[in-house]
Parts: C-alpha cells; structure tokens; sequence
C-alpha cells in the first residue's frame, strides 16, 4: 500500500511540474521543456521521443524544428483524400551539410529523426571509425504506395505514408564508398561502421531493420517512424 501511495504521489507532482512548465509558471531550459519546439542540435535527452512525436500533427513544430538543423527542404502539396496512399504534410528532402544520392519524399517526423540521426549518430560514428565526415548518403528511396514485402493483401508499409527511409551506402570525405550489401560482413573498419550506424539509428527511428533482420534486408537499413520499435 505504502509503495502505491508513493508512486502515485510521484505521478501527482509530474503531473503538477509538467503543467507547471506548459504554463510558463516553471522556467526550465528548452531542451528539457516538453512543449518547447524540439532543436536537432541539442543532444537527445528522454523528452525527445515525445518531441517528434507532437511533430506529427503540428507542422509549425516541424518547421521550428527543421530550422535548427542543416536540412534544405520544399514542402509537398497534399494528397487528395481519395488516393490510394494519401500524403499529408509531406516534405522534399533536398540535402543539407551531408549530400544525398538524390532528393526523397519524408513525413515530417522522418524528416527531423533523419536530422537527429546526422548529427548525433552517423558523423560521430564516422570520426570515430575514420576519422572524417560522411558527404553524402546513397538511398534507395522513401514513398512507395504498396503493402509491406509488396504483398497482394496485408497492411501497408511505412514507405506508402512517406514515413521510411531505406539507406544503401555512405561516401567517405575521401571518396570512399561505404555500401550495406558489401561491406556488412567486413570484420575491419568499413563493418565496424555499420554496425554503429545502425545502433546509432535505432535511438532516433523506431524501427531499424538490418541485414540481421533478413534476406530482404540485405542491401540496406530500413529506418521508419511507425508505431513498432524494432531494432535489427
């Protein structure tokens, strides 16, 4: 009895702070106020899940978000509702400090866990490994209207809703090349690499699928901002 009356005492004063704090009647420092606009330079903390998450219905938020990072982007005209795959606030990607093998389409919140993932996971992992940045990112693309594994029947994957982000290769600042079907079995640098781009993935995306996860993962990470957390 004494260890619930605790716990609901501690989920009373939370509960009290986080008013408190959306009130402006508690000042706290941005990056730890959960209504403040989330900023992709700022190291991730336990409030940013729930920050990208509020993305998704706010396009203001998003838009306060992705002017922190380096992202240069044209927002997209929605969908029609009658179409098979509907896209609502949706965003071109275009590049930003890191080139890409070529524009894609990205929901909102896919958009700003891409920018997370830039720069808190892939460049530190690449000085770390090489000792120089990642130039450019080589993808396979992102909206693709169809069922998961292209079934004839089943849900629809996270690529119809513009919400995923498939990853093939990187480019070295030096040339070189860094690719997910070549390089994964390396048991020197290049693997090193990839194994820490994909647990470095998995703290900003939900779902990260490797070539661990199966065959048809095996030229590049699945990275999504559906509802599943999965990391492989």
């Amino acid at each position: 009895m004494r260890g619930s009356t605790v716990f609901l005492l501690l989920i009373l004063i939370g509960a009290v702070a986080a008013f408190s704090i959306w009130r402006g009647w508690l000042p706290v420092a941005d990056r730890w106020n959960p209504w403040a606009p989330l900023n992709v330079q700022e190291q991730p903390n336990l409030l940013t899940p729930f920050k990208l998450w509020r993305l998704q219905e706010d396009p203001a938020l998003c838009v306060a978000a992705l002017q922190t990072s380096s992202l240069r982007y044209a927002q997209q005209a929605d969908s029609p509702p009658s179409a098979k795959c509907p896209l609502v606030n949706t965003l071109r990607i275009q590049g930003g400090d890191v080139a890409l093998s070529s524009s894609f389409l990205s929901s909102c919140r896919l958009a700003v866990a891409y920018a997370l993932f830039d720069i808190h996971q892939l460049q530190p992992a690449a000085q770390s490994v090489f000792g120089q940045k990642v130039t450019q990112i080589d993808h396979l693309g992102s909206f693709a209207c169809r069922n998961v594994y292209n079934r004839s029947e089943g849900r629809l994957s996270q690529h119809a809703s513009a919400n995923a982000l498939d990853i093939a290769g990187f480019r070295l600042a030096d040339g070189r090349r860094i690719s997910v079907l070549r390089d994964w079995d390396d048991d020197a640098e290049n693997g090193r690499f990839l194994k820490m781009v994909r647990d470095g993935a998995c703290k900003q995306f939900n779902t990260v699928l490797s070539p661990d996860y199966n065959a048809a993962h095996r030229n590049h990470f699945h990275l999504d901002m559906g509802r599943w957390r999965v990391c492989r």
